[in-house]
């Protein structure tokens, strides 16, 4: 078995390598996916997020805001307080599932995805060191980040109900709130520079997609092989 770290700031691209190494036979962990589920309704996580940051988070269905919530985490210089409630739990449920994967496959590479590996203060000083046996981070200029987290924030928005309604310079206003937004969260996370000092393997994602899936399909031999001599 190997566990592998894939860590890569905002707009850097590492979901599309996640999704590859997983095409390729690679068990893939979500670490935003396992956050989402445990706040969900019902689980602890969630009671402890409305109770430390208020209803003002709360959607009329009962589910969390996210936007609200980042808007204040980001926005109120209050992400380590987030993070002292979701990454425990997260990284606790993380390992629980890297050990039923193991239990099942003896030679798995177990690709754990996660924008923050070197960032949670969770789990142990130095904590990834002891999570993984390998990491890889997915990196790209600021430039194309910042363009990539534009565009799918305002995929995510959808189309507008009216298009001829909304003014160029609307366009323009949302265009600069995006890229600043974009800026504050890369601003909390630590430098490209030191975490590829301290990463097993480095993808550079600054041209086409296929250059950075080609990258993958180099690497996955070498992941492969040592999880069969693990």
């Amino acid at each position: 078995m190997l566990r592998v770290g894939l860590t890569g700031g905002l707009g850097s691209g590492k979901t599309t390598a996640a999704q590859r190494f997983a095409e390729l036979g690679a068990h893939v962990i979500s670490a935003d996916e396992v956050g989402r589920a445990l706040m969900q309704p019902g689980e602890r996580v969630y009671a402890e997020i409305v109770a430390r940051f208020g209803p003002q988070i709360v959607r009329a269905d009962g589910g969390l805001d996210r936007a609200a919530l980042a808007r204040i985490a980001f926005g109120e210089g209050r992400v380590e307080e987030l993070n002292a409630i979701v990454h425990p739990a997260t990284i606790a449920r993380q390992e629980e599932m890297v050990r039923e994967i193991a239990a099942r496959d003896a030679n798995a590479v177990i690709v754990i995805e996660s924008a923050l590996i070197f960032e949670t203060k969770h789990g142990g000083e130095e904590g990834w060191r002891r999570r993984f046996d390998r990491i890889i981070l997915v990196r790209a200029g600021e430039k194309e980040r910042i363009a990539r987290f534009v565009a799918r924030m305002a995929d995510a928005s959808g189309p507008s109900q009216d298009r001829d309604a909304v003014r160029p310079n609307q366009i323009e206003e949302k265009r600069r709130e995006l890229e600043a937004e974009a800026r504050r969260r890369m601003a909390q996370q630590i430098s490209d520079d030191w975490k590829a000092a301290h990463s097993s393997y480095v993808l550079v994602n600054d041209g086409s997609v296929s250059d950075l899936l080609a990258q993958v399909d180099a690497l996955w031999p070498k992941l492969k092989s040592d999880a069969v001599s693990a």
